[in-house]
């Protein structure tokens, strides 16, 4: 299955678990964003949009905030004024992975749209090393791992609470012995 989507004035062709470099979104790193502006659907079933298909979306993993190449822009007037001018540009980008495509329903999942970045400023020196693929294995896992160590944690209290309730029993059961014993002593020496 494959969809068509719209970001950052351009289209992509997009299908599951592709990774790729859009216009700048206003996300960080490890964040979920929903395109909603689904041009087409394929698959088993073509949908064409008019100019959207209504209910699709695409679910994407955000993994980093990055810059391109440098584009260096040179000019030189060579008559009268005789100037010359260097200018760089160097486009910011964010890395996105493909994580879903959805056909419909899309408006009703709980992910924030995908907006444009313009003006957000990103501190790029916390940027991550070029090993994004690794970079979002990690990503998975640690969300996995924060889904396993809830489920550990409550399996653990609940463990816990069993133990305090079954020593509290036994205590119980001690004192109650304990009690009789001393109340047979007591009629015992009367």
């Amino acid at each position: 299955m494959f969809a068509v989507i719209e970001t950052g004035g351009k289209q992509y062709r997009v299908k599951k678990d592709d990774v790729i470099t859009v216009e700048k979104l206003k996300a960080s790193g490890g964040e979920k964003v929903q395109f909603n502006s689904v041009l087409l659907t394929g698959g088993e079933k073509t949908q064409i949009g008019n100019p959207h298909v209504k209910g699709a979306g695409v679910q994407a993993l955000v993994l980093e905030q990055l810059k391109s190449k440098k584009v260096v822009s040179f000019v030189k007037r060579r008559r009268k004024s005789s100037s010359k001018t260097k200018k760089g540009h160097r486009q910011q980008l964010t890395l996105i992975k493909i994580t879903e495509i959805l056909n419909t329903g899309a408006e009703k999942t709980n992910i924030t749209e995908a907006v444009s970045g313009k003006g957000l400023e990103i501190n790029y020196s916390q940027s991550v090393n070029k090993k994004t693929i690794s970079n979002v294995k990690n990503a998975e896992k640690s969300a996995d791992k924060k889904v396993t160590e809830k489920n550990k944690t409550s399996t653990k209290k609940k463990e816990v609470k069993k133990k305090a309730v079954s020593t509290e029993k036994k205590e119980v059961k001690i004192d109650e012995k304990s009690t009789k014993k001393t109340v047979a002593k007591k009629t015992a020496k009367n």
